[in-house]
């Protein structure tokens, strides 16, 4: 199979789909790369690098789309990108569909197959395409957050950690799954107060043991969430529905009771927000305020640490990018249902129910919409 990996074009991202260390497993075992030139010049991955490693260079995205058989990218392709698609191709990446219905509208036309790093699923009840990106942006929350407190950043010039005599920042992290633990992690190690809501006792009782007393574990309703923003300086919305929309946990009318120059981080932008303020931002232009409360919404946050971020997310997909090249999607999604859970469009057809609800659009079963296509094929 020929897996081609362009580089990135949207705004401020520099992550690349592929390491030279993938591609020297893929071409070891008879698979062909071809990498546009530059894809990871930014963080260090030279052309150089990727001959070194068998990669054949294209000059151009238009050569390389045209060429693949398999395309491996980190973030959901533009609209340029959606129209070079073609049907028989492959799309491997993270897609976010719930909240891009124009870019659903795209890659159904294209007749790809369109498979989203977000939805693939574990036979544990993992996510683990996700699970590399949670932790990064999830450590990268309460940074970020720590240093939009600081008073030339728009915030009240809060210290997360506090000093000797003054009281350390107050956390709230919203959710206590891959996200919301790594935010905890950082933030208790930067010597916050932090409280960690959730609606699994179990979860709750998990990160209680693992932190013996540091953490204040509280079980998640509206009043218990209201409570403790009030009382925050810093909130990270860290809540996850495969596939949908996040739910919106911060009311706007809730605003207006913040503490002046409170920071809430939206994790979940790339699925909507869990804020009901939230909107998406970019690196270049990370915050805006509302009612005196500053938010950090940025769609693709572990693009900050671009070459940490590349290496963890090829760490994960390789093996599944291997068995795509060995197998063919068709074979493997048959036999196996947790990478089938990854298929969101399949031949000009939403093939994710959480993703069609979304969007308010039909949907069809993967294994549905494969038996369909067999049909076709074979009439």
């Amino acid at each position: 199979m020929l897996i081609g990996v362009p580089r990135e074009i949207k705004a401020q991202e520099f992550r690349v789909g592929m390491t030279p260390a993938g591609v020297r497993e893929l071409t070891s075992a008879g698979h062909s790369v071809l990498v546009e030139t530059g894809a990871g010049a930014a963080i260090g991955l030279t052309d150089d690098l990727y001959r070194a490693a068998g990669a054949t260079m294209s000059e151009t995205a238009e050569q390389l789309f045209a060429e693949a058989d398999m395309i491996v990218k980190v973030k959901e392709p533009q609209p340029q990108e959606c129209r070079q698609l073609r049907p028989d191709q492959i799309l491997f990446t993270y897609l976010h569909l719930a909240a891009d219905p124009k870019q659903a509208e795209l890659l159904m036309a294209s007749g790809a197959t369109c498979i989203a790093y977000e939805t693939v699923t574990s036979s544990q009840g993992g996510l683990p395409l996700l699970a590399p990106m949670s932790v990064v942006a999830g450590r990268l929350s309460v940074q970020a957050g720590a240093h939009h407190m600081e008073i030339h950043q728009g915030s009240n010039g809060t210290l997360l950690g506090g000093v000797p005599g003054v009281e350390p920042g107050k956390v709230l992290v919203i959710g206590g799954g891959m996200v919301g633990s790594s935010a905890i992690r950082v933030a208790l190690g930067m010597g916050a107060e932090v409280t960690v809501v959730d609606r699994s006792i179990t979860r709750l009782s998990e990160l209680d043991e693992q932190y013996q007393g540091q953490l204040r574990t509280v079980y998640s309703t509206t009043e218990a969430i209201e409570q403790h923003a009030c009382e925050a300086d810093l909130i990270i919305g860290a809540v996850l529905i495969p596939g949908a929309s996040a739910p919106k946990l911060i009311a706007r009318e809730l605003l207006g009771r913040l503490k002046p120059g409170t920071v809430m981080v939206d994790v979940a932008i790339d699925q909507g927000g869990c804020f009901e303020t939230s909107r998406a931002t970019t690196h270049a232009d990370p915050t805006f305020v509302v009612d005196d409360v500053v938010h950090y919404c940025v769609a693709n946050m572990p693009g900050a640490v671009a070459r940490t971020a590349t290496m963890a997310l090829t760490n994960a997909t390789l093996p599944f990018i291997q068995r795509l090249a060995a197998d063919g999607p068709r074979q493997l999604f048959l036999r196996d249902s947790h990478f089938g859970a990854g298929l969101n469009v399949y031949n000009g057809q939403l093939t994710h129910q959480a993703v069609a609800d979304a969007l308010q659009c039909p949907w069809i079963s993967p294994a549905k919409a494969l038996d369909e296509s067999l049909h076709l094929k074979t009439a």
